[in-house]
């Protein structure tokens, strides 16, 4: 790898990671910088059916196979938080906790965080009966009562992978419909041991050393207790953009604002998938994201390569 790279992409989601493959296939320099693990949200999804030619895979095999793509195509990973964009011009450099990085472009692809309740014990709780992620937890909760907060796409999907699992699911969701997709929807009412619990939100967790109980509260503000073992929350997710605010702008709820160009306002960043502004936020709509800022990059790339020539 050069002293400057081409691109920095912060991110190994399916956003980042395609990235990494146009970047690549164009020919750039491309270093990937990750946090966590490879593949973001997308690796709780037990099977994706409505990404185009692969109706029937699961997020982690996904995931797994554009990791696989992006390395065969050179692409260069390494396992470190991002802590901030010094902006140098030409020359942009991101900094994590061991090293600093320069590179002449940046794509920021961070993803989002899971949005908590905000109850009363709830951090307590994690682990301890109160979940995020229903394919890694839900196998604990065999045979017992759950409920699945959210109604979303996110909550729906959680609900269904545990009604095969759990003894009885509460759907609970604030309004009387759902965000998510109908055909979902329709799938869990076909379910005998799943209850929904509409226009109501959770008020209040039991627990001793684990959660005993949760306490919801409707619209005309009756209480009921319902008594189970395991709560999923699944109520939307947090940008991951605050560390680059000096250089993005964001909106009111934390996403970048961007256009389809994933261009921000500053020359040189990018911003692309679930942590930027849009209307859809899907499989498809993160890797297009991924392929338009990467393609943006090498274009920008060609221009100044010309008007030196």
């Amino acid at each position: 790898m050069s002293a400057v790279t081409d691109i920095i992409i912060i991110g190994a989601g399916p956003a980042g990671m395609t990235a990494a493959i146009y970047a690549r296939r164009a020919a750039m320099s491309v270093l990937v910088l990750e946090a966590v693990s490879c593949g973001g949200q997308i690796i709780n999804t037990p099977e994706i059916e409505n990404y185009p030619a692969a109706a029937h895979i699961s997020g982690f095999d996904f995931a797994t196979k554009v990791y696989e793509q992006a390395k065969e195509l050179g692409a260069q990973f390494r396992f470190e938080r991002a802590l901030s964009i010094r902006d140098g011009g030409a020359v942009k450099t991101v900094v994590t906790a061991k090293n600093s990085y320069d590179a002449s472009a940046v794509i920021i692809a961070t993803g989002s965080r899971n949005r908590a309740l905000g109850l009363e014990n709830e951090d307590r709780l994690v682990g301890r009966g109160i979940s995020y992620c229903a394919t890694c937890d839900g196998a604990f909760f065999r045979g017992k009562d759950v409920a699945v907060v959210g109604g979303g796409n996110t909550a729906l999907e959680d609900a269904l992978y545990l009604a095969n699992i759990a003894r009885r699911v509460y759907l609970i969701h604030r309004r009387d419909t759902f965000r998510g997709e109908e055909a979902t929807v329709e799938r869990l009412r076909a379910r005998d041991n799943v209850t929904f619990v509409l226009n109501s939100r959770v008020t209040k967790l039991n627990a001793g050393k684990r959660l005993e109980s949760i306490v919801t509260e409707d619209s005309e503000g009756n209480t009921r207790t319902l008594d189970v073992s395991g709560m999923f929350v699944a109520v939307g997710r947090v940008p991951e953009n605050q560390p680059f605010s000096d250089l993005i702008e964001l909106d009111s709820a934390g996403y970048a604002v961007t256009g389809e160009d994933c261009r921000t306002k500053t020359a040189g960043i990018f911003v692309a998938g679930d942590n930027r502004t849009k209307s859809v936020r899907q499989l498809v709509t993160a890797t297009a994201d991924g392929a338009t800022a990467a393609t943006a990059v090498a274009a920008g790339r060609l221009l100044q390569t010309s008007r030196k020539e």
